[in-house]
């Protein structure tokens, strides 16, 4: 304390004029604690802000980021008390789902599947649309219609390192780059590399094997359900095969697409994939895993229905 009022300019105590010298500590020491007290909110006032700063840019879906000219590092911030997932599948077809879908608070669609057409069987709306790398030229051959007329859906991307790689040398983010720039008000979103690491993992730790030693591709349909369960409380599924529906006698055979009727059935190419040795997806795997997260999540199917 005694260096404190030497430098605060404080003469220390003596007899001499005493009154006068207890007056002048006594303001002293008034001075210095308000100093301190000043300093002391400072601190605090400080912190907080920076908790506030930090609190405001980690709010949102870590691993979903904005892709954005002005290089804000903004996630995804959205939830959902009740999803309707709904799958590509030619078991769409005849469904009449989609009053039933349309009355859920979030709907989800895959890649650059069309609700124009087709509203009885799959609904007309579409809150969040995840789309492959692979996919994205065929909405920017239509990119007014998708991000400009449907503005109001969020679209998140995902694709491997090489096509998503934000360094000027990623193909596929390039081209999602200059969409966000031609069109601000769309809202567009990419699967982080470390997302994209957390999924391959998800996938090894199901299955006990490596994807990427296998060959095989995550395919949308697992990053739209690792989406579904990081933003929905409970997840109704539209038109979704289980694992073990292409091995019963008397299965249905539907189109891979409910709005591509000529191409290949679907069965058909779930084992294609399933036994491809480079490349391909492992639908029916994928399946499998999706039973499992079913008995722990409020997550059910329909059209066909599980049994779980």
């Amino acid at each position: 304390m005694s260096t404190l009022v030497r430098k605060s300019g404080c003469t220390p105590f003596s007899l001499q004029s005493w009154p006068t010298q207890i007056f002048r500590r006594w303001l002293c020491l008034l001075s210095l604690s308000l100093l301190l007290l000043f300093w002391f909110g400072l601190l605090i006032t400080t912190r907080d802000d920076a908790s506030s700063t930090a609190a405001a840019r980690s709010s949102g879906l870590r691993g979903y980021m904005r892709i954005s000219p002005a290089k804000r590092r903004l996630f995804l911030n959205i939830h959902c008390n009740q999803c309707a997932l709904v799958s590509s599948s030619g078991q769409m077809l005849g469904a009449d789902a989609g009053e039933e879908i349309d009355q859920k608070g979030c709907v989800i669609r895959m890649n650059n599947a069309p609700t124009s057409g087709y509203e009885k069987d799959v609904g007309s709306r579409t809150s969040v649309r995840v789309v492959s790398h692979t996919s994205v030229p065929l909405l920017v051959e239509n990119e007014q219609h998708y991000f400009h007329e449907l503005a109001g859906t969020t679209y998140v991307f995902w694709g491997p390192e090489r096509n998503m790689r934000q360094d000027g040398k990623g193909k596929i983010f390039n081209v999602l780059l200059k969409m966000a720039l031609k069109y601000p008000n769309a809202r567009l979103y990419a699967l982080t590399r470390d997302k994209v690491q957390y999924c391959d993992g998800v996938f090894q730790n199901e299955t006990g094997k490596n994807r990427m030693k296998t060959g095989a591709y995550l395919s949308t349909g697992f990053f739209t359900m690792i989406l579904a369960l990081d933003m929905c409380d409970s997840i109704s599924v539209y038109g979704m095969i289980d694992n073990n529906y292409c091995s019963r006698a008397n299965h249905s055979v539907v189109p891979y697409h409910y709005y591509e009727r000529n191409r290949v059935n679907e069965c058909r190419m779930y084992k294609f994939h399933e036994n491809a040795k480079h490349g391909g997806h492992r639908f029916i795997t994928e399946k499998a895993i999706y039973a499992k997260w079913a008995k722990h999540h409020k997550m059910h199917f329909k059209h066909p229905s599980w049994s779980i």
